[in-house]
């Protein structure tokens, strides 16, 4: 099955979508994590689009999507909201993952009524009744500015595909899925090398929120905190976590758990934190078993 492309918004707010399958379906809409795009979906929706009529969209600062100066939660949510709205989807299936997961959360208080459930995977949340004040520690600035470091361009696709294939944070995906990363995540230039889309400057930019919830000191922008909105769920919520994934997307689900009126919880024995990348087919299963 070919999944098309397209765009969502004029020229400098563009989100750029993927969907597989014909439309007419129950809509799913998959929100990808920090760093990649929507094409690392690929297995889990060719899948679902049996069933669904299922959408992907690159995230603000991934991708082709649009490249602004903000990357706080609610500006990720406030952007879902606006794909809800152009295509007009109505009884959506929101499935996300780590902070993709976190979009779906709080777009669903501001679009009440729009979801029938949502399956998320180790999304990133606070407790916003337990904040702390001050900065983040050393550790969690290190990790940030270590985004910088990341190395941007390669001499072409296949140097990408062969360095990522033996990193350890690739090592567990799949051949599929690291190659739709590859292909989507990386635009060529004109002496024909690549370079991220999500270039380290932007992707350190989105991880320091990011970084903030976890230490539980995010305080938001203007439009403050949103993390109190998730009592305020009216549909149900599945939180899934995974074994071999670091502690502290336990804590943040648990987090969501304690939040979240309607909720459930699942756990992936044999995967890490990317576990769509790593077992599509056993989210595939827990998805459809999630929606019975």
């Amino acid at each position: 099955m070919i999944s098309q492309r397209f765009s969502i918004g004029p020229a400098g707010t563009e989100i750029a979508m993927l969907q597989w399958g014909q439309s007419g379906k129950p809509p799913a809409l998959l929100v990808h994590g920090t760093g990649f795009v929507a094409g690392v979906w690929d297995e889990v929706a060719r899948e679902l689009a049996s069933t669904y009529t299922v959408y992907a969209l690159d995230r603000r600062g991934h991708g082709a999507s649009h490249k602004p100066d903000t990357y706080h939660f609610l500006d990720f949510a406030e952007d879902l909201c606006r794909v809800i709205d152009a295509l007009d989807l109505r009884d959506v299936y929101g499935i996300g993952h780590s902070a993709g997961a976190t979009d779906l959360l709080l777009a669903a208080k501001l679009l009440p009524g729009r979801f029938t459930r949502l399956f998320v995977m180790e999304p990133t949340v606070m407790d916003p009744h337990a904040a702390r004040p001050g900065g983040l520690d050393d550790d969690s600035v290190a990790r940030v500015q270590g985004a910088l470091r990341r190395r941007a361009e390669f001499d072409n696709a296949d140097a990408v595909f062969a360095r990522y294939r033996t990193s350890p944070a690739f090592a567990d995906w799949t051949e599929t899925s690291l190659r739709a990363y590859v292909r989507h995540g990386f635009v060529t230039l004109d002496d024909g090398r690549v370079r991220l889309c999500c270039t380290p400057e932007i992707e350190a930019a989105i991880l320091r929120p990011i970084y903030e919830v976890m230490v539980q000191i995010y305080v938001g922008d203007a439009r403050g905190n949103p993390f109190g909105s998730l009592a305020e769920i009216n549909c149900p919520v599945r939180v899934a976590t995974n074994a071999k994934s670091g502690p502290v997307y336990k804590v943040m689900a648990a987090r969501a758990v304690s939040l979240i009126p309607r909720v459930s919880t699942l756990v992936f024995e044999n995967a890490g934190h990317c576990v769509a990348q790593e077992v599509p087919a056993a989210v595939v299963s827990a998805v459809r078993e999630f929606a019975e």
